[in-house]
């Protein structure tokens, strides 16, 4: 048999390359998929541990100082868990209740709110602006009127027709009851239990699941507390010892480990001290910027700010349009609505150029980018919320890798 000519070596490394690049997308896409169903199983497990390592990141520095001033480990700890809780119970005594009450009334607004934007819509386009009234007139054309039925003559016969065909076929059908009437309410009973039974038995299992999840969700936020003061008080023996419990031996591979997860380490650290920091200072000055211009459920959009802000640039404009909806039904000028766009600015432009710069004070973190594209790939393709937060540190590792051995191999090569 002749060798392959150089067209059919190409084509055949070609078809070979393609192979293989499928392979790897089946590969990552089983990956991903087999990810998320484990995320599914494990999230009562997973959730009581991420939210604790959060806090530890948080908490960590406060400790360290009380640490340096002269109090033990454990004492530090205590002491800062009883000015976060003392804190905590400030917080959620004096705003709690105002949150409560806002949710509560806009809820019960929602519906008037719906029934104004229908209402301004409708004479929206009942009165369109003058400019949209010309462009309309362009680009309408004249209007044939449509055929209607009743301009058929054939359609009172077709009706007559179907209407005698109908009385006939009525004077045909059978009784209605046929039986005794015995038999036909034992059937009945019969088929009525037969439905009952299995959806009796779907609601008690339903509560019965509903009971077990509420009951698995106050274990595990009793859980948080618990798991975050046995990662603030082992972070000297994690630091310290934590390589010795890789399952690698001592060679260049471990130590290129350790690098790469101590740079994810550095990169998580960076974007949860400082981006949770940055949300709560945008929802206290949003609360107070709303407040300032009268806006309804001003608490109620700055306690949403914390949790919003927490994904750059989505979370913002998100709430900056609910709260442009809320100005412009509740007060119907363009006054208010143009003030929230202010609030919205001068937060924006303190943010950029103050808070983020203080809090974050030099240390490369994740681009707002990376972080907007991993909380929407991770919410999509891992499910929930869940795999939106856990899909932050996978971003990391994705960004440690490309900066350790495909950027710095680029740049080495371009030297």
């Amino acid at each position: 048999m002749p060798p392959p000519t150089p067209a059919q070596a190409r084509l055949i490394w070609l078809a070979l390359t393609g192979l293989a690049i499928a392979t790897l997308v089946a590969l990552v896409a089983a990956l991903v998929w087999g990810l998320g169903q484990v995320l599914q199983i494990l999230a009562p497990v997973l959730w009581p541990l991420a939210i604790a390592t959060v806090i530890a990141y948080l908490l960590d520095p406060v400790v360290d100082g009380l640490e340096r001033k002269g109090l033990s480990r454990t004492r530090a700890i205590l002491c800062v868990f009883g000015i976060a809780l003392l804190l905590l119970t400030a917080v959620f005594g004096s705003v709690g209740p105002q949150v409560v009450r806002e949710t509560r009334q806009l809820v019960a607004r929602v519906p008037a709110y719906a029934v104004n934007v229908q209402q301004r819509i409708e004479v929206w386009v009942n009165n369109p602006p003058p400019l949209l009234q010309k462009l309309l007139r362009r680009e309408a054309a004249p209007m044939k009127p449509p055929d209607s039925e009743a301009t058929d003559p054939a359609a009172p016969l077709l009706l007559t027709a179907g209407t005698t065909n109908d009385l006939a076929a009525g004077t045909n059908s059978p009784a209605l009851f046929g039986g005794t009437f015995d038999q036909q309410t034992l059937h009945s009973a019969t088929g009525w239990l037969a439905q009952a039974l299995p959806q009796a038995g779907r609601w008690l299992f339903g509560q019965v699941g509903r009971v077990a999840a509420w009951f698995g969700f106050l274990a595990g936020l009793a859980l948080v507390p618990i798991y975050a003061f046995y990662l603030l008080l082992e972070k000297r023996g994690i630091e310290s010892n934590w390589t010795d419990y890789l399952p690698v031996s001592d060679s260049r591979f471990k130590d290129e480990l350790v690098f790469v997860l101590r740079s994810i380490n550095g990169y998580l650290i960076a974007f949860f001290r400082g981006q949770v920091l940055v949300a709560i200072c945008d929802g206290i000055l949003y609360t107070i910027g709303f407040l300032s211009i009268g806006l309804p459920y001003a608490v109620l959009l700055g306690a949403a700010a914390v949790g919003l802000t927490m994904i750059p640039f989505l979370g913002a404009m998100a709430l900056c349009a609910t709260a442009l909806i809320i100005a412009l039904v509740q007060y119907g000028d363009w006054l208010h609505p143009a003030l929230v766009l202010g609030v919205f600015a001068i937060v924006q432009t303190l943010e950029g150029l103050v808070i983020s710069p203080r809090i974050m004070r030099g240390r490369v973190g994740l681009h707002p980018l990376a972080i907007i594209i991993a909380v929407m790939a991770g919410t999509t393709l891992l499910g929930g919320l869940l795999g939106g937060i856990l899909a932050i540190p996978l971003t990391a590792v994705l960004r440690v890798l490309l900066a350790r051995y495909v950027w710095k191999r680029q740049k080495s090569l371009n030297r």
